[in-house]
């Protein structure tokens, strides 16, 4: 190899780098960019998230050539800039992103929907760069909340998070709480989505009613659709396992059922069925009753397969639909949900997670929260 030869390798692999911050946030891993590291032509950013996480892996579904983890929850990107002058006087927000869920064995890029668990980073990576102003004069009790704009739903999330006096730069290592999913105690980061309903049809109940009935070739089945925070089928599991002849939800019997589902409920709610981030579709039963620390049961898919936790999205959109009148999930609950928050907990395959949803005086949903942890990971640049 000649030195001319050598020089032009060296700047090819340079040049297929980009900035990036590893976080989690949640149960979830991704990678946070700053939009002015990408191209300004968004046309070629599928290129670079596909190589940014190792996708497509069609023959092993690992993604061991990039940053994914081989399951929904470690294939996310989140794209952060500061807000313009425009946003920050009409919606008060500092910042704004875009969540990109990508494929693992094959190249589908989704915007069509929001990450939960990665929002709650949202801020912390927005005080890291530098994109929130007036930091000092904005922390309340040792804590800071950074207001964003999500592009995929258009709608307004908060995270509250607290501050290290000394840095001015987020605190997570106290001891505040656990989530399940993640070993030991973290700091309180606490998410809020504001005013969530109708994020992809305008709607909370694209349907037109709380409960209604899936038909199809294997049978009718009770559903709400609901979209808060997320689009998302809420589905009786002992339906499922009735037709399915299987509890196992990782079935081929049981993921076949759930995705035509999820495909007829998407036409309902006028979205398109091909989008497989977008809606989602979950299995509701109520909690055992021997289970205390339940109210109700959930099972969800992600990408077409069962999630290990729950998507925080669908966590949140069931914590409005479990105090909406007539839906499944308000059926389903053990108790009657008092106070003002309406915590609802919810039974995943991981443990339990509580959600909470504020209604207004007409009981229009003003917001839906959780609680969750996150972890710096590393920072530097990824190749592509």
């Amino acid at each position: 190899m000649n030195l001319v030869t050598s020089v032009v390798r060296q700047a090819n692999s340079v040049a297929r780098t980009i900035p990036a911050t590893f976080l989690r946030g949640g149960t979830s891993k991704g990678i946070f960019l700053q939009r002015s590291h990408l191209p300004q032509d968004t046309s070629k950013w599928n290129e670079i998230f596909l190589g940014l996480m190792g996708s497509p892996d069609a023959e092993y579904g690992r993604q061991l050539d990039g940053m994914g983890g081989g399951i929904s929850s470690l294939s996310k990107i989140c794209v952060v800039q500061p807000a313009s002058l425009e946003q920050l006087q009409t919606l008060g927000v500092d910042v704004e992103y875009t969540f990109v869920q990508v494929g693992i064995r094959d190249s589908t890029i989704d915007y069509s929907g929001n990450c939960g668990n990665l929002s709650s980073m949202i801020g912390v990576f927005a005080l890291d760069e530098g994109m929130v102003d007036d930091t000092a004069q904005r922390i309340q009790n040792s804590r800071i909340t950074v207001r964003a704009f999500n592009t995929n739903t258009r709608k307004i999330v908060n995270t509250t998070f607290p501050i290290d006096p000394d840095s001015g730069m987020a605190d997570l290592t106290l001891p505040e709480t656990r989530i399940a999913g993640v070993s030991g105690e973290a700091s309180q980061i606490q998410l809020d989505f504001h005013k969530p309903s109708g994020a992809r049809t305008g709607k909370l109940l694209p349907a037109e009613v709380p409960m209604t009935k899936l038909e199809i070739t294997e049978g009718t089945f009770c559903a709400s659709l609901v979209d808060a925070t997320n689009p998302t089928i809420f589905v009786d599991r002992a339906e499922i396992v009735n037709v399915s002849k299987t509890e196992d939800p990782g079935s081929h019997e049981q993921l076949r059922l759930l995705e035509i589902l999820r495909r007829e409920g998407a036409i309902r709610m006028g979205l398109d069925p091909n989008a497989q981030a977008q809606p989602k579709i979950a299995m509701l039963s109520p909690p055992m009753a021997t289970d205390s620390d339940a109210d109700i049961e959930i099972i969800a898919l992600s990408m077409g397969v069962p999630h290990k936790a729950v998507p925080m999205t669908v966590g949140l959109c069931l914590g409005v639909a479990a105090n909406t009148r007539g839906t499944l999930p308000s059926k389903f609950l053990r108790r009657k949900i008092v106070g003002e928050s309406k915590l609802v907990k919810l039974r995943h395959p991981g443990g339990v997670v509580e959600v909470g949803a504020l209604f207004d005086t007409e009981g229009k949903v003003e917001s839906a929260s959780v609680i969750r942890t996150g972890r710096r990971l590393m920072k530097g640049y990824v190749w592509y």
